[in-house]
């Protein structure tokens, strides 16, 4: 009878299913550090792709990591750091595990210079380190059988080249075979050498708004220059030298002064030749809404930088701060004309006790999406396809010392908080998703792949009167197209990180997109 009712009892529990779900925590890695990294790795939490970027002193197969940090209690499935140097010379893909799996890419960036010269050669060489080749260009009565090599380096810092051709002369009428030996091992590279009647060549031009770049080249030693016009006019006009930068036989020449929405003809000249004719067209001097930050309303508890009912730009992390107390990012009419409004953007402990939490007033280009807890997930960004040079404005700052630290920050308690106006292009598909929360944080990275330009104003310095602040924005390349023009400003630098001085205020007034220099 016992052991019938024993068969009866298993049968059953062997019928019961678990149907609580776990909880899904997506497994990010939050520090990786590796030794000669030539700056901090960039964590992408939305396509989980960690780089590293290490110098050319670093063997891509021995990387050494120093410290990396993960979600708390998850773990990487036969992690491979612990092991010593790790092979990073391709993508390694890694499994992060709590509760769930999620696959990660870890990829090494290395960027090596690599040069090639010859004595009169036309433009810089063209490298390929896939292809492992080189391709030389000289005028049409060069002798290719008595090619002059001025410099070689085709591999990281302290490679060798054998034979050592620098400094010597080689014939290179038939392609080349070098060896490039680095951290014990070698790479054959090829180098071809081609003959053109061309002495200068227009690369390309890259038109922006009052701003144009024409890319040359010409031989080396040459004299050279850019010519430009409107369409149209017979006369060309001749770019000042103070306008032209060079390397080489490659120059550049910063077109300045042109109007908007008109198409220009530019060609390289060198000498008495002359390059093939392009054409840009420049695009529109244009500002986004509420630049003045003049216009809001109020919704409920929430301050809204913007008219009730017209067309959203700019937010504020007010939906945030209302969870625990009152918005602290509001209109002011203490402005930097006497008119109008400004922003006033505050600092502050918001909530009670351990329930609390520093929140920094900010105000920025995009939405706020949603609070997560007591965390915000913001969306940074506005469709935008112009390339302004600079961001201006009028600011006053009150600092504060800085009174919540969390981890990794705390060597900044007592400090002077903070201020800091930024500006960013970037070329994504879509706005970029900021989150706060540590568990899945993804903060702006003026370094990432998707940027385009980038520019900031900061200081901890407190003023009673308003000044100008002009924020150069520096491009990464002249010929990528933005998608998104992202602006913020914040009472507090590490405000994302809850990291800020209580009563910290910024105020910020008529900011203005410049399109020349």
């Amino acid at each position: 009878m016992v052991s019938a009712l024993l068969a009866i009892v298993v049968l059953c529990g062997s019928c019961i299913k678990n149907n609580i779900p776990y909880p899904r925590i997506q497994v990010n890695f939050r520090q990786f550090v590796v030794e000669g990294q030539t700056r901090q790795a960039q964590i992408d939490s939305v396509n989980m792709v960690l780089t590293a970027y290490i110098g050319e002193t670093v063997d891509p197969y021995d990387v050494h990591v120093t410290e990396y940090a993960i979600t708390p209690k998850a773990e990487i499935v036969d992690n491979p750091f612990d092991a010593g140097g790790v092979d990073m010379s391709a993508d390694m893909v890694l499994t992060l595990r709590l509760y769930q799996d999620y696959k990660w890419v870890v990829r090494a960036v290395q960027d090596i210079r690599r040069y090639f010269t010859v004595e009169g050669q036309i433009g810089s060489p063209v490298i390929d380190p896939v292809g492992r080749r080189v391709i030389v260009q000289i005028p049409q009565t060069a002798d290719a059988s008595r090619l002059h090599v001025l410099t070689a380096k085709l591999g990281p810092e302290g490679s060798v080249i054998t034979p050592d051709i620098a400094g010597t002369t080689v014939d290179a009428s038939l392609p080349l075979k070098l060896e490039v030996s680095s951290f014990g091992r070698t790479q054959e590279w090829t180098v071809y050498v081609e003959k053109t009647e061309a002495m200068v060549t227009t690369v390309r031009a890259d038109g922006w708004t009052r701003v144009a770049w024409i890319y040359g080249q010409a031989q080396v030693g040459a004299e050279y220059g850019v010519e430009y016009r409107i369409k149209g006019d017979s006369e060309w006009k001749v770019c000042p030298q103070d306008w032209i930068t060079s390397e080489g036989g490659d120059f550049r020449a910063r077109l300045t002064g042109l109007l908007p929405m008109t198409t220009y003809e530019a060609r390289a000249i060198s000498g008495g030749d002359e390059g093939a004719v392009m054409e840009f067209t420049t695009g529109q001097d244009i500002q986004i809404g509420n630049m003045m930050l003049d216009d809001w309303w109020k919704d409920g508890k929430v301050w809204c930088p913007w008219t009730e009912g017209g067309e959203q730009v700019w937010d504020t992390g007010n939906k945030g701060a209302t969870t625990l107390g009152d918005s602290n990012s509001t209109p002011t009419e203490d402005t930097s004309t006497g008119t109008g409004q400004a922003a006033r953007l505050e600092t502050r402990f918001v909530g009670i006790g351990p329930l609390g939490k520093l929140a920094a007033g900010n105000i920025f280009v995009g939405k706020y999406v949603r609070t997560d807890g007591t965390n915000g997930v913001l969306s940074f960004g506005h469709p935008f396809e112009e390339r302004p040079t600079r961001l201006t404005g009028y600011y006053k700052y009150k600092s504060a010392p800085i009174s919540s630290v969390t981890e990794g920050y705390e060597a900044l308690a007592g400090r002077p908080d903070t201020c800091i106006v930024w500006v960013a292009l970037i070329d994504s598909d879509q706005p970029f998703e900021v989150r706060t929360n540590p568990r899945n944080r993804q903060i702006f990275d003026p370094e990432g792949s998707y940027v385009v330009a980038y520019g900031k104003m900061q200081t901890a310095e407190s003023s009673d009167a308003y000044a100008r602040f002009d924020i150069e924005l520096e491009y990464k390349s002249t010929d990528r197209k933005p998608k998104y023009l992202l602006i913020t400003a914040s009472a507090s630098k590490y405000g994302d990180y809850f990291t800020g001085g209580n009563g910290a205020v910024l105020y910020v007034d008529d900011l203005q997109l410049l399109y020349d220099f």
